[in-house]
């Protein structure tokens, strides 16, 4: 009995995941007449964070179904902005998302990052313990059932990884609410409980400060703030939240 024979499509978005001679149109894929369509994909390099819905014949169906001999198959996007079931919406990312990570933080995103290389399945354990969205660039991480949800990011430049995840998954937005070094939430300091934590010109120009309830890093409007502002104020302007500074 020979192995049944598939077509099946995806959405140009999935293209990059694919080798050249599958990203465009219906492509003939044979399959071992046992394995699900969840697996199928995932055979093909695509990962399954990635993928939306899935239909043959037109008709939507689960990533449990074992295709047959002459399915026309169809692989769709994951739907933005995508839902996260079960849990508040945070995320974990890998060695390689430090400015990414800081940018969430400092939008008020609850974000754990990993600043060594701790191993795939160390991230993957972590994902699910915490129920966190692991954002990577590494396709075999997102690969790994254990996650509890994931997200290829697909730029290397933080102003789209930013953009990317924003609109991805609409967090909700807190900007200044937390430490950029560890996640920590904030809260309103005085210079006194702060003076520690300050250089001799510091405490001489500035007299608003802000101090992490984790870590005691103190936050206050210097040199840099315009910038951080500015990132603040695009993020604010097309996915909504306070931007009180």
């Amino acid at each position: 009995m020979s192995a049944p024979e598939i077509h099946i499509q995806f959405a140009p978005e999935l293209a990059l995941f694919l080798p050249h001679g599958r990203r465009s149109g219906a492509t003939p894929l044979t399959t071992d007449g046992v394995s699900s369509l969840g697996h199928v994909v995932e055979s093909t390099g695509v990962p399954l964070t990635e993928v939306g819905a899935l239909r043959v014949g037109g008709r939507e169906v689960p990533r449990s179904y074992v295709p047959a001999a002459g399915d026309a198959v169809e692989i769709t996007p994951v739907t933005r902005p995508q839902q996260v079931p079960g849990a508040p919406l945070r995320f974990l990312l890998d060695v390689h998302l430090g400015t990414l990570a800081r940018r969430l933080r400092l939008l008020g995103v609850d974000t754990a990052y990993e600043s060594t290389d701790i191993g795939d399945p160390a991230l993957a354990t972590r994902s699910a313990t915490e129920k966190r969205v692991m954002l990577s660039r590494d396709r075999g991480l997102l690969h790994r059932r254990e996650l509890w949800a994931g997200a290829y990011v697909y730029s290397t430049r933080p102003d789209d990884q930013l953009h990317d995840v924003l609109d991805r998954f609409r967090p909700e937005l807190k900007p200044w609410s937390r430490c950029t070094a560890c996640n920590g939430l904030l809260k309103e300091a005085t210079k006194e409980e702060v003076a520690d934590r300050l250089k001799g010109g510091t405490e001489r120009s500035y007299d608003v400060f802000a101090q992490c309830q984790d870590c005691g890093r103190a936050y206050w409007k210097g040199a840099h703030h315009d910038q951080l502002e500015a990132i603040v104020e695009r993020a604010q302007a097309e996915f909504g939240g306070p931007a009180d500074a």
